[in-house]
């Protein structure tokens, strides 16, 4: 990717309104949007990952959506070596791209230039297995990867070695040419916010998107088991009644934004703003 062009990047937690303002602030930066999100990246899953509908984008080009069929796994590493084209395509175009999600881990390998661990092979885990307590300290020093506070569990060590962006080689500091914020929300909001969605998301038929679903994909596809779909299985399984299922995927969605907030917070390169400074203070540092 261009090191001199500008990259746009707003974050928070589900349902907090980042896709409204990002439209909004893509038609006065002639701005292109890159979704950085796990859910909206399948095909057909429309209602119930709420994915901007065509009024939603606003005739805004929108990126990372629909890549996917919910057959397969898309991972982060997927997920960056697709946004850094985009991002290039963009730039060439003369636009500024709008990273915009909730997905932390995309949107990190993206500002941070994670470099992804190739999967560990049978090899791999066989020298592991072998190596003592000792010698695993002293590879994660080596390798500048931090050890947890428990750090006798080698199962837990492995796992640790073996994680997105634990190769010593990722920048410390966004690029000079990102600009990071965040839509400041109180919970009550984002609660209120998460309510209003899932009565929508009913409204529309997400019912009878879970059903076409189910048919076309299975139930067992990898993008059916993490998010509404699998509480609408329930539903149609009679284990629940609908305002059950609703009140099950608000509670999933609040929870959803607690981790969300919590991976966010980690960084202290996001400026956290109110949606109604945000448009004006990006648009100050881009100038």
């Amino acid at each position: 990717m261009a090191t001199d062009k500008p990259i746009v990047v707003i974050v928070g937690p589900t349902a907090s309104g980042k896709t409204a303002a990002a439209v909004s602030l893509a038609k006065k930066i002639n701005g292109e949007i890159v979704c950085a999100d796990s859910r909206t990246v399948y095909k057909d899953m429309n209602i119930g990952t709420a994915k901007p509908t065509m009024h939603d984008r606003q005739g805004i080009t929108h990126w990372g959506l629909d890549v996917i069929s919910p057959f397969e796994r898309y991972s982060a590493a997927q997920f960056q070596r697709y946004a850094r084209s985009v991002i290039s395509d963009i730039h060439a175009r003369g636009s500024v791209p709008i990273i915009v999600g909730g997905t932390g881990l995309y949107i990190d390998s993206i500002i941070f230039d994670y470099i992804f661990p190739t999967p560990p092979t049978v090899e791999d885990r066989e020298s592991f297995e072998v190596m003592s307590l000792e010698e695993i300290h002293i590879h994660c020093i080596k390798n500048s990867i931090e050890l947890p506070e428990q750090n006798k569990n080698k199962r837990h060590l492995e796992r640790l070695i073996h994680a997105p962006g634990n190769t010593g080689q990722r920048r410390l500091v966004p690029k000079n040419n990102t600009i990071v914020v965040g839509i400041a929300t109180g919970k009550e909001d984002i609660k209120q916010r998460i309510e209003q969605r899932t009565e929508q998301m009913f409204d529309d038929g997400v019912v009878d998107e879970a059903k076409m679903l189910g048919k076309k994909y299975g139930w067992q596809s990898e993008a059916m088991k993490g998010n509404i779909y699998r509480i609408i299985k329930n539903y149609f399984n009679g284990q629940i009644d609908l305002q059950a299922a609703k009140e099950k995927n608000n509670i999933a969605d609040r929870q959803l934004a607690k981790r969300q907030m919590t991976w966010f917070r980690r960084n202290p390169y996001i400026v956290w703003l109110v949606k109604d400074e945000l448009e004006k203070n990006i648009i100050a540092r881009l100038d």
